[in-house]
């Protein structure tokens, strides 16, 4: 047993791989919440709900119309945005100029008959999605055993939220949501559908969730209640990375996994409150949260 000042080096990495692996999910989900509030300002407790739905969506694809694991990657998300569109359109724009609070009962009134919806379809038991032959077996590193599954899952997550970044801050694209979102009737002077690229981008956000579902399958289980476990931490993510930085989603997210990772190791008792103490500690320190900008 490889040991360094009384430190077992396997049980460590290990744990630092499942935080990794955690974070990468965080990473994802908290994304594609940063983007809906940065930039439409709308609060969705739902996006937990939808992540759920990507993971039910392979497993039901794959169950009952034979969609394999690298098609659903595509797929799923696909339909899940366009979920989110028929969701921003006829239930979010109507209340669109209200409070931010009611888009915040909306959503988590969806997620409930979501949740509640699935329950009663397939009980609250998890179900089984195999890992694609691809990506079985894995690789024998110093210190730990590193399963490809899981190192896909950190590159895709990386890949795909590296991704998201760049085109929001260094696209035109990307300049055209930030202003749309800021001033609306100038862009709309200039030609810009506004109304469409709210909509598209909410579609996008949950899309996010919805791939992030699809990646999660093979490695939880696909349970109704497997969106509302992660949620709060999310929202916390969320907080602590400052409301709407995209930047500070994506780091913040890898970065409390390894943090929780690491409390498992060294305090188990603490690893599921641990993100919330920091959250308490930077909204002391810093209320916009950590790359948040002040108001």
């Amino acid at each position: 047993m490889a040991t360094f000042l009384g430190i077992n080096l396997f049980g460590l990495f290990g744990q630092l791989l499942v935080g990794l692996i955690n974070g990468s999910f965080y990473a994802l989900l908290s994304l594609g919440l940063a983007i809906i509030f940065g930039l439409l300002k709308i609060i969705n407790f739902a996006q937990g709900a939808i992540y759920m739905l990507g993971a039910f969506g392979a497993y039901l694809g794959l169950q009952y119309l034979g969609i394999g694991y690298w098609a659903a990657l595509i797929v799923v998300p696909l339909v899940v945005g366009l979920l989110g569109i028929l969701m921003e359109r006829f239930l979010i724009r109507p209340i669109a100029n209200e409070d931010h609070l009611y888009s915040l009962l909306l959503t988590f009134g969806v997620a409930l008959v979501l949740q509640g919806l699935f329950t009663h379809m397939f009980g609250s038991s998890g179900l089984s999605y195999a890992i694609p032959d691809a990506l079985k077996g894995g690789t024998k590193l110093p210190f730990m055993y590193l399963p490809s599954y899981r190192a896909w899952i950190i590159i895709a997550s990386l890949t795909v939220c590296f991704a998201t970044w760049w085109m929001i801050e260094k696209t035109k694209l990307g300049a055209y949501l930030r202003a749309g979102t800021e001033n609306a009737a100038l862009m709309q002077a200039f030609g810009i559908n506004v109304p469409l690229m709210v909509t598209l981008t909410f579609g996008f956000g949950v899309a996010l969730a919805g791939f992030a579902g699809v990646m999660a399958a093979p490695v939880y289980s696909v349970s109704p209640d497997m969106g509302s476990s992660i949620l709060i931490v999310v929202f916390a993510i969320v907080v602590i990375g400052g409301m709407g930085s995209i930047g500070g989603a994506i780091i913040t997210g890898l970065g409390m996994g390894i943090v929780e990772g690491l409390t498992k190791y060294f305090y188990p008792e603490a690893s599921n409150t641990v993100i919330f103490l920091v959250m308490v500690i930077v909204l002391l320190i810093k209320p916009a949260g950590l790359f948040g900008k002040e108001a």
